[in-house]
């Protein structure tokens, strides 16, 4: 079930129509496509993952979602404008099919979407009532075995850290208290998906179930979180880049990143409050790599900015550009240049779709919490206990197909999937 009936959600759900429909191959889903090695350092052994790991089949899915506009999928495609419309078109009874139920709302949070559809309610936790009562009624309807719910709305404006947020007695009394200052419109999806026991994942850089409040609830409930944001253009590319350039001594001066975009996220992000959860996002990822710490010769001076400007000719096709001022032996500079054009929507269709059937296989399997394992997809992975968040793409995929190996070694069984919405 989506939080967000947008450009990301209905990108997966015609996605997984056109698949299921041999129209298209699940081109960068990890689940679908990659590999294991379960042999030996002397004799590999390379399976498919969705062949050795038991997970949901692309049969077994069915989608709902929520949102601030009245619409269905079919609509929200159209208007999102992220995929041609003759592929949208051939899936159009399976997009239409989704009908978005009410969606939680507050324009403190979300000053540049127009939200007139939305539920109201006495105090926050009603509101966490009537999600409850859609995730329910949802579960009964199509006689759902398991469920994930992911937070696909709008970038929220930059929300302080609060005491509200830091035990989970304190973040229940501020529901109660219909607290605005504290309680963002994710924060209500995810309690009311954690309370319920169905795992939640954040694919925005807003701050939702990495306060200890909502940990908390994951641990004692046993149902796992993950996030957050989505880690699709500009960042995936410093991911592989920047520690082959640490890994070879090479310093660095200044990075310079801007990107340009028109869809939703973009009109979003053109408030100075929402840029800044956005840009904290996307700022964390070079020092973790490159570790100014253990390297000052190198790194300890590096200007690292990011600029994301709305301009809405371009749609959901992102273009971003990033000028990396470099240096080598004997101090001499160097540049680097690099010019993305991408596409979100497509980018980020794929790891929803890896997400929902792991986080459904982490649930199956008893685990609780923040899943680091799922850093992978991530700019700003949530980690336990103080844990040091890896950044670098090569490390978090070991880390991913570690915990799949562990999966495959573990004796204890782990249920079959009937169905399984998002």
């Amino acid at each position: 079930m989506f939080a967000g009936l947008g450009a990301i959600s209905t990108t997966l759900i015609a996605g997984v129509a056109a698949i299921k429909r041999g129209l298209a191959k699940p081109v960068g889903s990890l689940a679908q496509l990659g590999t294991l090695d379960v042999g030996t350092k002397a004799e590999p052994q390379y399976v498919n993952i969705k062949d050795r790991i038991t997970l949901a089949r692309l049969d077994d899915l069915t989608f709902g979602a929520w949102d601030v506009i009245d619409t269905d999928g079919y609509q929200a495609s159209v208007r999102a404008g992220a995929l041609e419309p003759d592929l949208i078109e051939a899936v159009a009874p399976e997009l239409a099919a989704v009908r978005a139920w009410p969606g939680v709302f507050d324009q403190r949070f979300l000053r540049r979407v127009p939200g007139a559809f939305h539920k109201t309610g006495t105090d926050f936790m009603d509101l966490v009532e009537q999600v409850r009562a859609d995730i329910a009624g949802f579960q009964r309807e199509r006689a759902l075995t398991s469920s994930v719910v992911l937070w696909c709305g709008s970038t929220e404006a930059f929300l302080e850290p609060s005491s509200a947020h830091e035990t989970l007695e304190m973040f229940e009394a501020a529901l109660r208290a219909g607290d605005h200052d504290v309680i963002a419109p994710s924060m209500v999806y995810a309690y009311a998906a954690l309370s319920m026991g169905v795992p939640f994942v954040n694919a925005t850089p807003s701050r939702t179930a990495d306060i200890p409040a909502l940990i908390e609830l994951a641990l004692a409930n046993s149902t796992p979180t993950a996030g957050k944001d989505l880690k699709t253009g500009q960042t995936l590319i410093k991911t592989i880049l920047a520690p082959g350039l640490r890994d070879r001594m090479l310093g660095l001066r200044g990075w310079y990143s801007t990107n340009i975009l028109g869809n939703r996220d973009g009109e979003t992000l053109d408030d100075p409050d929402a840029l800044r959860t956005k840009r904290e996002s996307k700022l964390a990822v070079l020092d973790s790599i490159l570790r100014p710490d253990l390297y000052p010769d190198l790194y300890q001076n590096l200007s690292h900015q990011v600029q994301i400007t709305y301009y809405p000719p371009r749609g959901d096709n992102k273009e971003s550009w990033d000028a990396i001022d470099l240096f080598g032996w004997l101090g001499y500079p160097m540049q680097l240049k690099i010019d993305f054009l991408c596409r979100d929507s497509i980018l980020a269709a794929p790891l929803l779709l890896d997400l929902i059937l792991f986080m459904d296989l982490a649930k199956r399997k008893g685990l609780g919490g923040p899943q680091e394992w799922l850093s992978f997809y991530f700019k700003s992975p949530v980690c336990l206990n103080g844990h040091r968040a890896t950044h670098e793409l090569s490390l978090q995929l070991a880390h991913l197909k570690g915990q799949l190996n562990r999966f495959v070694e573990d004796s204890a069984p782990c249920e079959t999937v009937d169905t399984l919405s998002t």
